[in-house]
């Protein structure tokens, strides 16, 4: 039975006020030292309680910075806990950073062939649900040539449908992904909606405060890396929608729907199928700050 379990866990960056300069810049402005460029902590998540059982729905609120998708990446594995403790039992599927893992030189289903070994396929599984991936993407012959040809909106369209043909355990969902044009969004919202229905635990970061009500049965609200609320998803949105309000940031119906951002917002330069494999790969483990 799948669940997630956060003790205190917390999680720190430390980088430095001034970063990628040049040997000249390094040895001239002396920035090797401390007095010239001093590091800086930066607290992403503090202190999180959480306990997430199988069948639940959470939604996860907060305004931009407020440590969501971290958040996301730290019970995926991404990110190790700097302090507390972060179990995780079950076969994660995230859906975020979508477009990572793309080789550039290869096409359309060779790229669909390592997406899959990447989200724990085996060469037998993905050989089966290729053509239905293809069938997904709209591509067609597209998908014989390398996608270095390939536009922002047909790229995503590729990503989105590999990770999406997945079986789920536990699926994290950062809802800011985009997934191509429009008529191409009402199909990614749909293949959404049905894997929230078959994943035993689902975690959904979003701005679309409906769609947390609508999609979810429990809500929590990070604020600055700090869990402020939580429970019924109706509760934790009216005291965010009243923050907002508060502060200035927003009013009632300014709230973004599923998959509104522009394709071109959301694709990014491709990693290695190394670090790729970090965010898409099964887990069943404890991750303990040393």
């Amino acid at each position: 039975m799948a669940y997630i379990r956060l003790e205190n866990a917390s999680l720190t960056f430390h980088i430095r006020r001034t970063a990628g300069v040049g040997l000249k810049d390094y040895v001239i402005k002396q920035l090797f030292r401390r007095s010239k460029n001093p590091p800086m902590e930066v607290r992403a998540l503090q202190n999180i309680n959480l306990n997430i059982d199988a069948g639940t729905r959470l939604g996860v609120v907060g305004h931009n910075g407020a440590g969501k998708s971290t958040f996301l990446k730290l019970l995926a594995g991404v990110y190790p806990v700097t302090s507390g403790r972060v179990v995780v039992n079950g076969r994660i599927s995230s859906l975020f950073d979508i477009n990572l893992g793309f080789e550039m030189e290869s096409n359309g289903w060779e790229n669909i062939q390592f997406r899959g070994l990447l989200q724990g396929e085996t060469p037998k599984s993905i050989r089966a649900k290729a053509p239905a991936i293809a069938e997904f993407t709209e591509l067609g012959d597209f998908l014989n040539g390398p996608i270095r040809h390939y536009s922002a909106g047909m790229l995503v369209r590729l990503a989105f449908s590999v990770a999406t043909a997945v079986e789920p355990e536990i699926l994290l969902v950062d809802e800011s992904l985009s997934a191509g044009d429009l008529a191409f969004q009402a199909k990614a919202k749909k293949r959404i909606h049905e894997l929230c229905d078959r994943a035993e635990l689902v975690v959904l970061v979003s701005h679309d405060l409906a769609a947390i009500q609508n999609l979810c049965n429990r809500a929590i609200w990070l604020d600055r890396g700090q869990l402020r609320m939580q429970g019924e998803p109706g509760e934790v949105v009216e005291a965010y929608r009243e923050y907002q309000i508060q502060k200035g940031i927003g009013k009632p119906g300014q709230d973004k729907g599923f998959a509104a951002n522009k394709a071109d917002e959301s694709v990014r330069k491709p990693a290695t199928l190394e670090s790729s494999a970090v965010a898409h790969g099964a887990s069943n483990e404890k991750r303990t700050a040393a």
